[in-house]
C-alpha cells in the first residue's frame, strides 16, 4: 500500500478574498510529511478547519511577494510561538522576505521565538533544487509574473522493488544476494538454473509528482520542468473574455492553463487563483476542459490524491 501523496486546498482566490474563497494556500502531504505552499491571509484558520497540525508543517514555500501569497505568514509564525514550537521552521522565498519578516518580529517584540527561522532564498532565473533527501526532491523554477515568482515541483523518489518472501525460501536465496536482486539482477541456483528477476520481486510503485504554478502569464518555458507530472496546479485568474486583462497583469486564463497542461502531457490539471469578479467559475473551468478534459476547479477544503499519470 502506497503512503499518502495528496494535496489539500486552503485558498482558491486571487488578490482579494471573497465570502467563500481565501487567498492562495495549499498543503501537500508527501508520505506523511506536510509542506505549506503559499500563505495568504486566513491560512491559519484554514489549517485549523482542515485539521492540519501546525507542528507538522516544517517547510513553507512562498512563490512571490504579493500580499495574497504571504500576508498570513507572520500570523502563522506567531501561532507557532504560542504553541511552543522548538523545531526549525524552513522558509523558501525571495531573499527580501527575511528582512520583512524580521521587521515585523522586531515591531511585535518577538525577540525569542523558541525555534530557528531558516530562510532559503529562491533563484528566479533558472530551476534550482531546493530540497533533496532519500524520499523526495523539490525544485523551484521561474514563472512569468510582474515581480519575481517561482513555481515548485515535488517529486517522490523511486523505491526499490520488494522481494517475494516465498521465492527466498523456494530458491534458498542467500541474504547477501538480496541487494543485487533488488537492483535488477537475476539469481542463479546451485544447480545452475537462472531465475529471472521479474519472478523474484514485486515492482515498487511508480514515483508520483506534483507541480505548483502560482501567478504567471502563459509561459511555455516551464514545459521541460513540469513534463509528465501527475498533478499540475496552474493559476487561471480569468476567463477568455478577460484575456487582455490577463496579459496586462501577467496572469493566465483557464484556456491558457489547459494549453500548458496539454503540452506538458500532465495527468490532471487543477485551476485556481480565481478573480473575485467571478462568483461562479464555470466559464473558466469549461474553457479549460475544452482543451484539457481532466481539469478541475479547486475549492477550499478539497483534497486531491496524487496518483501516477
Amino acid at each position: 500500500m502506497q503512503m499518502p501523496f495528496q494535496l489539500t486546498i486552503l485558498g482558491s482566490s486571487s488578490a482579494m478574498p471573497t465570502s467563500s474563497r481565501y487567498p492562495t494556500a495549499q498543503v501537500l502531504n508527501v508520505l506523511g510529511r506536510f509542506f505549506l505552499i503559499d500563505c495568504g491571509e486566513g491560512t491559519q484558520h484554514q489549517i485549523r478547519k482542515n485539521k492540519v497540525g501546525f507542528g507538522r508543517l516544517d517547510h513553507v514555500f512562498i512563490s512571490h511577494l504579493h500580499g495574497d501569497h504571504f500576508f498570513g505568514l507572520i500570523g502563522f509564525i506567531s501561532t507557532q510561538v504560542l504553541l511552543g514550537r522548538t523545531k526549525d521552521l524552513h522558509i523558501y522565498a525571495h531573499s527580501e522576505l527575511q528582512r520583512y519578516t524580521q521587521f515585523q518580529l522586531d515591531f511585535l517584540g518577538m525577540d525569542e521565538l523558541g525555534f530557528r527561522l531558516v530562510f532559503h532564498p529562491l533563484n528566479f532565473k533558472k530551476p534550482q533544487l531546493i530540497l533533496d533527501d532519500e524520499k523526495l526532491s523539490i525544485t523551484s523554477f521561474p514563472l512569468n509574473h510582474r515581480i519575481p515568482c517561482c513555481g515548485f515541483l515535488f517529486r517522490e523518489k523511486a523505491k526499490e522493488p520488494n522481494i517475494k518472501k516465498g521465492q527466498l525460501k523456494k530458491y534458498q536465496i542467500p541474504i547477501r544476494e538480496i541487494k543485487n536482486i533488488k537492483t535488477g539482477a537475476d539469481f542463479t541456483t546451485e544447480q545452475g538454473e537462472i531465475i529471472p528477476n521479474k519472478n523474484l520481486v514485486t515492482p515498487a510503485p511508480t514515483p508520483r509528482s506534483f507541480a505548483f504554478c502560482s501567478d504567471t502569464a502563459y509561459h511555455e518555458q516551464i514545459l521541460p520542468v513540469i513534463e509528465g507530472v501527475d498533478l499540475l496546479y496552474h493559476e487561471a485568474t480569468f476567463a477568455e473574455s478577460e484575456k487582455e486583462m490577463a496579459k496586462t497583469t501577467f496572469h493566465s486564463t483557464g484556456k491558457e492553463a489547459a494549453l500548458i497542461a496539454q503540452k506538458a502531457r500532465v495527468g490532471q490539471l487543477l485551476v485556481g487563483h480565481f478573480s473575485a469578479r467571478y462568483k461562479q467559475v464555470d466559464s473558466i473551468l469549461e474553457e479549460a476542459k475544452s482543451i484539457f478534459a481532466n481539469t478541475h476547479a479547486i475549492a477550499e477544503g478539497e483534497v486531491y490524491p496524487i496518483t501516477r499519470n
